[in-house]
């Protein structure tokens, strides 16, 4: 995924559900969370978010995304033609991911990001 197509698309999607949840906040005092990979770090990026008032919260150094396994399990064997067919697999599964499973990954996003705070953002492991 490039930088480009992130703000033109992922971004773009992410602005507009803000804005349709909280229409007077806008995305003013947004705080986003997404992983270290090196597109989320370019520079297209990180200006439009700041141009649109979207934090960026720092994510924990060999953080895992811990919706990983789910989407890996559920997406496994499959093949896509396009990055786009790939996007709408995913989509498609993350909306069906229950409540509750969501609240557990939260969970332990919590305990991992505890885990980085006494580790002082050093490795960890079994969290």
């Amino acid at each position: 995924m490039t930088a480009t197509y992130y703000v033109q698309n992922v971004l773009s999607q992410v602005k507009s559900a803000i804005n349709e949840q909280r229409p007077k906040v806008s995305t003013s005092r947004t705080l986003l969370l997404h992983d270290n990979v090196g597109p989320h770090k370019a520079r297209a990026i990180t200006q439009s978010l700041r141009e649109q008032g979207i934090q960026v919260l720092p994510h924990p150094a060999y953080g895992p995304n811990l919706l990983f396994p789910i989407l890996k399990d559920r997406l496994a064997g499959r093949k896509f033609d396009s990055i786009q067919d790939l996007a709408k697999a995913v989509n498609s599964e993350l909306r069906t991911i229950s409540e509750e499973n969501y609240q557990g990954v939260f969970r332990k996003w919590q305990i991992r990001m505890k885990s980085c705070i006494e580790s002082h953002g050093e490795h960890f492991e079994g969290q």
